[in-house]
């Protein structure tokens, strides 16, 4: 796997990362295990889970693992995440200090370490003042906690706040964002990327393949059923079958992916993959397998060079609708500049 500085910090992680959310629901402590070996064997070393995530239970696998693989520990660089209830309490959510500090307790007993390297704030909290959220991640990272922070699911303004509030604060910065993204969500491009290579962030996406549409199981005029998450529950958030197979694009970016995948001799998911790993500002691409089988398929993706032609057919056939102004044609005149 290719190495990138992770943000704008110093240190390096794997262009894809494992996702944990499965663990300790879709998949089982011991295949979670296998498949954390298979990870680090595929030369990844980038974890990423939350506390919310099946209630404590994908740390607590992923803590387990780490535990009798010290190797492993010195090896993976370790990113969680807070912000969502963990309890009936109404102080057990949000981004408030009371509520960070207990989080962040319970998530390095449930992992069982000293320090974890990435603490991501899981969502924008309208309610606690921004100054109290950053000052609490500051005084983690001065505590020796927490090596570095980030965001998740933040708009472009949200991320603006952040950034700048911190630089007048003189307190560290954060150094990545993780969005939603993929072929069938680029919507982020119009001001979310740009807010974060402004920033220096680096995007970790979650939802590479739109909660298996990209993978080629779907079909026209097909409903899903069964043994897929749009068929175990067509409504799913995101993906349900109504709104995205009534979408032509959809169908339009699917038969890219068919067939560029068929050029290449690989998977439909191999290629989404490649493609989004390779777009401006990603850093690490969270795979979100729910077997081993899934994982060692979406790891070839890492083996799969585009062309340029190739991207640039992906890039037309995903391209994401905008309005005249500010993105559209208008848009680009006014943010013209002529000398």
């Amino acid at each position: 796997m290719e190495m990138r500085l992770l943000g704008n910090s110093g240190t390096a992680v794997s262009n894809y990362a494992l996702g944990t959310m499965t663990f300790g629901n879709e998949t089982d402590e011991k295949t979670s295990h296998r498949m954390l070996e298979d990870y680090l064997a595929g030369g990844g070393n980038f974890i990423d889970t939350a506390d919310i995530y099946n209630e404590g239970a994908s740390e607590e696998i992923v803590g387990k693992w780490l535990h009798s693989n010290q190797a492993a520990r010195n090896t993976m660089v370790l990113a969680t995440k807070a912000r969502f209830p963990t309890g009936g309490n109404v102080n057990d959510a949000g981004n408030s200090r009371r509520h960070l500090r207990r989080a962040l307790e319970a998530s390095l007993r449930r992992l069982g370490v000293d320090h974890i390297d990435l603490y991501q704030l899981h969502s924008w909290d309208p309610l606690t003042p921004l100054e109290e959220s950053l000052g609490f991640l500051q005084d983690a990272v001065a505590s020796g906690l927490i090596s570095y922070y980030g965001f998740s699911n933040f708009t472009g303004w949200q991320l603006t706040k952040a950034v700048w509030t911190a630089k007048l604060h003189n307190w560290q910065l954060p150094v990545t964002l993780q969005p939603q993204y993929n072929l069938l969500e680029r919507e982020i491009e119009s001001e979310i990327v740009p807010a974060a290579l402004d920033a220096g962030l680096g995007l970790l996406p979650w939802s590479p393949l739109a909660g298996g549409w990209l993978t080629g199981k779907y079909h026209r005029e097909t409903v899903p059923s069964g043994n897929t998450r749009v068929g175990e529950n067509p409504t799913r958030q995101f993906q349900g079958w109504e709104l995205r197979s009534s979408n032509p694009q959809t169908w339009d970016v699917l038969d890219a992916v068919h067939q560029i995948a068929s050029a290449h001799g690989a998977a439909p998911a191999q290629v989404s993959l490649a493609w989004l790993a390779a777009r401006p500002g990603v850093t690490s691409v969270i795979l979100g397998a729910r077997t081993p089988e899934q994982l060692e398929g979406n790891l070839q993706a890492a083996q799969l060079e585009l062309t340029p032609e190739e991207i640039r057919r992906l890039d037309d056939a995903s391209a994401p609708a905008v309005g005249n102004y500010p993105y559209g044609h208008d848009g680009q005149i006014q943010r013209s500049r002529k000398l």
